[in-house]
């Protein structure tokens, strides 16, 4: 492997020729360049999906209310569905190994005051659970607990946006906000990883705001997280049976979809992984092909090259060179051609995305990258591909008589 005059002759076919060489080892750098750069782009696009989640828990499933498409049991159609505390109650009854954290939501909208600094926010009335499923950071104070739940507090958790127009430098914690004519004492302040939008909403007890709206037991949603050691097939049944089962405590039909509607992020984390597959393959695809043109040019030159040493390989056959030395210097220098190009293509196409990668961030393309695994990849297709190149070129000159070699004038 490491016999120096094999690899005085390697450098001396290639430095014979060069033109020849740079050529076909362009073409398998730029192999490797396209197909590392084709899979990171996919790289991209999946992290630029999976960042629009990133302020919700990713196993989350929301569950939402709407009107009624066909008539069912006695009840007519456009029937309008309304949830209640007794529901919450009862998945959590009914789905104990199901579920991990779940909250009720209201959704009011209120105009807040603090000392002559007004603005008009969303406030979601929700559980102590609604934390950890959101994601919500707290940054100062806390978050609402149970006995705020218990008692009914008038508490509130702000978020950044809201604590910066009401409290400009100060701070709120322990302070009274008028929403809506009625004081509420801020608690927290929060941050999101989503939007500044997500910043602009107020959490309150689910309770409180029940009690608020004439003592309803009324809720407009809820969200939940199922088991995280659930596969796809175990996360989408859960929801699937969830969805049946309050289709019958409403009695709507299974087959209306108007009525109850459920959204699994594992659907959606599904769906993002088919498509990027299907685009990884391509990416594999094309790159493979441009490694192919490039593997066969490199096996064109190495018949040249055999050709042009014909006399040179009989001469060493007849003073008692083995076939297998014939064919271990052919294979060598396709194997050293084809790793040094596409590990120089392989070095370009990291490089500029380790520069280039992380400033790229937008909502469908978040920055493009590889793994580890798929440089280590890339390097074994690169010495199968040299051993592929110079496989046939090495058994014909493997093969090549003595006798014949020494008779040929070319």
């Amino acid at each position: 492997m490491f016999d120096r005059d094999i690899w005085q002759e390697i450098f001396h076919s290639i430095k014979s020729n060069k033109l020849r060489t740079f050529l076909t080892g362009f073409s398998v750098g730029w192999g490797i360049f396209i197909l590392v750069m084709l899979l990171a782009s996919v790289n991209g696009m999946q992290n630029g999906f999976y960042s629009q989640f990133n302020d919700d828990a990713t196993n989350s499933i929301f569950i939402r209310t709407g009107v009624t498409s066909k008539a069912y049991a006695g009840f007519e159609k456009e029937r309008k569905i309304q949830l209640k505390n007794n529901d919450v109650a009862y998945i959590k009854k009914s789905f104990k190994k199901d579920y991990e954290y779940i909250s009720a939501r209201m959704y009011r909208n209120t105009s807040a005051s603090y000392k002559g600094e007004t603005g008009s926010y969303q406030v979601q009335a929700v559980h102590p659970d609604h934390q950890i499923i959101e994601k919500t950071i707290i940054t100062a104070g806390r978050f609402i607990n149970s006995n705020d739940i218990l008692s009914g507090s008038k508490v509130a958790v702000i978020g950044r946006k809201v604590a910066e127009d009401l409290f400009k430098e100060n701070s709120p914690i322990g302070e009274f906000v008028i929403f809506n004519k009625l004081p509420f004492k801020v608690i927290g302040i929060f941050t999101d990883e989503g939007d500044d939008n997500a910043e602009r909403k107020i959490y309150a007890p689910i309770t409180t705001y029940q009690k608020i709206y004439s003592n309803t037991d009324n809720i407009d949603g809820i969200v939940l997280t199922y088991n995280p050691t659930y596969n796809l097939t175990k996360a989408l049944e859960f929801s699937t049976r969830l969805e049946n089962i309050l289709k019958r405590r409403h009695k709507i039909s299974p087959e209306d979809q108007s009525g109850i509607r459920i959204w699994n992020y594992a659907e959606a984390f599904s769906d993002i992984s088919s498509f990027t597959s299907v685009l990884s393959w391509i990416g594999i695809a094309v790159g493979i092909l441009i490694l192919i043109a490039g593997i066969v040019g490199i096996g064109n030159i190495m018949v040249f090259i055999i050709k042009e040493r014909t006399k040179e390989i009989g001469i060493r056959k007849a003073l008692g060179a083995v076939p297998s030395q014939i064919m271990k210097l052919v294979l060598l220098e396709s194997v050293f051609i084809t790793t040094l190009s596409g590990f120089i293509g392989l070095f370009f196409a990291t490089s500029i995305l380790a520069l280039v990668g992380p400033a790229i961030q937008s909502p469908a393309f978040t920055n493009p990258s590889v793994s580890f695994t798929i440089v280590l990849t890339a390097t074994i297709i690169l010495i199968v591909a040299g051993l592929l190149a110079g496989l046939i070129p090495a058994m014909k000159a493997a093969n090549i008589k003595p006798i014949v070699a020494l008779r040929d004038d070319k």
